[in-house]
């Protein structure tokens, strides 16, 4: 399938948004899988947050990940989130990341091009799990 035949549509909350940069790439032109993991491991880590009322968070696994279609230097890369599961100590995000590419001239047009699941857990100020104090 190539880029211009998705219809889908973003699954979440739009939760971060950043351009890849060249210095991100390897040495094809492409962004590092790793660069996208951190961004996703943001935008995640800021739904946890949220679902869990301002805790602290930290990522404590990241339980699924596929990467659909390459990011390109130069691409708006964006990022949804939607909680999947509340525990008692963790949150689990589903996480998507959408780009525009820079060479389509579409301004709404995006691909999916990665997405994952990871589990955030709430900490203290030590590193120790506490409860998420539910609302």
């Amino acid at each position: 399938m190539s880029d211009t035949e998705s219809c889908e549509l973003p699954k979440g909350e739009l939760a971060l948004r950043v351009y890849a940069m060249p210095r991100d790439t390897n040495v094809y032109g492409q962004i590092f899988g790793g660069w996208v993991l951190g961004q996703m491991d943001i935008g995640g880590a800021i739904c946890a947050a949220q679902a869990a009322g301002g805790a602290r968070m930290v990522t404590i696994a990241v339980d699924a990940m596929k990467f659909h279609k390459p990011i390109n230097k130069g691409d708006e890369v964006t990022i949804y989130t939607r909680v999947a599961r509340i525990g008692r100590t963790s949150v689990s995000v589903d996480i998507e990341c959408w780009v525009r590419r820079r060479t389509t001239g579409a301004p709404l047009f995006q691909i999916k091009v990665t997405e994952g699941r990871y589990t955030f857990v709430s900490v203290d100020e030590n590193g120790t799990p506490v409860e998420i104090q539910k609302k």
